[in-house]
Order: structure tokens, then sequence, then C-alpha cells
């Protein structure tokens, strides 16, 4: 009985020791995330094994496993550049990015966690700067926000395509100007679209105008061509025609015939 205490303890000891190990060894990633796992005394950072995916691991208690977040996420930036005739420009944007899986070893070594910091946020700085400075206030406003943002998109995906980070987009939100030359702008286009409102009339005008002239041609060249059709002959026939019509018709009572040279009705005749 003496005895117990004396083997109880160390084996309380050891129980507590394995537990420790235990819990020290014991990994979980998460939904969405992947570890990195670091080798005490076995070369680090380790690059050349695929990372730890999701679900539970257990790896030596010596060593450890940074935990990284490798689904889409989103980055916000105010920026503040100069356009192409130096005038400030404030642009809100936001970058979708997240780490290339399989390089996310040499994205811990290389870059460490803070790679947002270090590789991306600048990048973006940088191809923002370069690419507003070729535009004028009055492109960033109106027509060339979308063109602007590919060009941001296309220069920064330049920038990180070698630093182990999958860009996938770039949105400009919004381009904010000073209010004078917003205001500026805003009157110019205004006057601009009354301008080309102002035009359409006048074209608009002007064909119809052209129109209602070969209408007129038109009649015109009709009636002289009728004109000159229409002999002595003709118009006797005519005359007959109407005259018998005149007379079989039941309304008719009575038929006058002139004296005239045609010897048609009075009613039709020149007389």
């Amino acid at each position: 009985m003496d005895k117990l205490p004396k083997i109880g303890i160390p084996l309380i000891i050891i129980l507590i020791v394995v537990i420790i190990l235990f819990a020290k060894s014991a990994v979980t990633i998460g939904s969405g995330e992947a570890g990195v796992l670091y080798r005490t005394f076995g070369g680090g950072v380790v690059i050349d094994e695929p990372p730890l995916g999701e679900g539970f691991h257990l790896v030596a208690p010596w060593n450890d496993v940074i935990v990284y977040e490798v689904r889409q996420q989103e980055i916000f930036e105010k920026l503040k550049v100069l356009s192409s005739n130096g005038l400030e420009i404030q642009i809100d944007a936001s970058a979708w990015y997240q780490p290339e899986y399989n390089n996310l070893g040499r994205l811990h070594k290389e870059k460490s966690e803070s790679y947002l910091q270090r590789v991306l946020q600048p990048a973006i700085r940088s191809a923002a700067r370069s690419v507003v400075g070729r535009y004028t206030p009055e492109q960033l406003y109106s027509s060339k926000r979308d063109a602007i943002q590919e060009e941001i998109f296309k220069e920064t995906s330049k920038i990180v395509e070698n630093q182990y980070i999958q860009l996938n987009e770039i949105l400009v939100r919004d381009v904010s100007l000073p209010p004078t030359i917003k205001d500026a702008i805003e009157r110019k286009l205004k006057q601009e679209q009354e301008s080309l409102e102002y035009e359409f009339r006048l074209v608009t005008a002007q064909k119809e105008a052209e129109r209602q002239i070969i209408e007129a041609q038109g009649k015109a060249d009709a009636n002289r061509i009728l004109s000159a059709s229409l002999t002595d002959k003709i118009l006797q026939d005519k005359g007959i025609e109407a005259t018998t019509k005149l007379a079989e018709s039941p309304n008719s009572k009575v038929i006058v015939i002139g004296s005239g040279d045609s010897g048609l009705p009075i009613i039709l005749g020149n007389q």
C-alpha cells in the first residue's frame, strides 16, 4: 500500500506530459484554410510538399504550423493619384485576391504572413499611379472608368505574377475629382449634350425639307408629263365619255349640248 503513491505519481506525470504533447501535436485546419509546416529540426519551412489541407493533423510537437486563409479575399484601397495634367484624383478601388495554394510554403518563406502589405498593396498603388497618369480628369470622370479598371488589373497582375499571389479582379468603385473640376466637367458635358441635340434637330429638319422638295418635284414632273400627254382629241374623248355616264345616271334629268366647236355639254366645255 505504501508503494502505490510512489508508483502513481510518475504515472500521473507521464500522463500529463502525453496530454501536453498530444495537444501540441494536434492541429486543426479550418474551412478555406491551409497550413504551412515549419520543421524546427528539419530545414525550416516546408516548400517541396503540399500544404496541410482542411481537417485534423498530427505533427511533431517541436514543429509549428502557420495557418493561411486560401479562399478569395477582398482588400479596399483609397488612392490619391495625379491625372495627366497634374490634378489630384481620388480613386476608391477594391481587389479580389488569394494566395497560390501550391506555393503557400514559398509565399510564407519569402513574403511572410504580411504579403498583403509587402507585395499586393504597393503593386496596386504603383499600377494605379501609372494608369491614371495617362488620362485627363474628363476621361476619368466619364468614359474611361472601365478602361482604367482593366489597365490597373493588367499592370498589377504583371507585378505580382511571380510573387505567389493570385489576383482575380480589381474594381474601381468611385472616381472623385475636386469640386470645381467636377462642376466644370458637368457643365461641359451638358453643353455638349445640348449641342448634339440641336444638331440632331437640324439634321432632322433638313431631311424633312429634302423629302418635301423631292415630293413636290415628283408632283411637278407628273403634272408636266400629264399636261404634255393631254391632246385636244383625248380631252374630247374624255368629255364624250363623261357625257355618256351623265346621261346614264339615274339622277340625270336634262342634258344640255353646247354649240361650241367641240360639241360638248356646256358644263364640260369651255364656253
